[in-house]
């Protein structure tokens, strides 16, 4: 269970490193027009799904604050939601998939690594290495 949400780490992570980053350098008034919203919550959403993509790799990777992760693929879930719902709304149901899978992908990520192969903490000294905190 481990390598395959580590798998879908690293995809979800890359995914929305890219999109956010090219969401990020893309200039306001093309964003604005591409997606029919304030270019300020369009550059939000990316520095969101940015923080979100580093949440999704790094604390598992760097074995500091792994509790980071399953907050980061939640947060990464909402973002999801209002991708889907502000696509079906202009009609693009078909559209509306593909958010939707990623929502999915990252709910699953979120409840892995906080209840199935949570990361180990490196912090944390021998002792606690196998305990888990209900």
């Amino acid at each position: 269970m481990n390598v395959v949400l580590w798998i879908l780490q690293l995809l979800l992570g890359l995914l929305f490193l890219f999109a956010g980053g090219f969401k990020l350098v893309m200039p306001m008034a093309e964003l604005e027009k591409a997606a029919n919203m304030p270019g300020l919550f369009l550059k939000f959403i990316s520095v969101c799904e940015l923080a979100g993509g580093l949440g999704l790799i790094l604390p598992g990777a760097l074995k500091v604050k792994p509790g980071l992760t399953p907050l980061a693929a939640a947060g990464l879930v909402v973002i999801m939601i209002g991708a889907v719902v502000t696509t079906a709304m202009t009609g693009a149901i078909a559209g509306a998939v593909m958010p939707l899978i990623v929502g999915l992908l990252c709910a699953f990520v979120a409840y892995g690594r906080w209840r199935l192969a949570p990361h180990a903490d490196r912090t944390r000294g021998p002792a606690f290495q196998g305990a888990r905190s209900s």
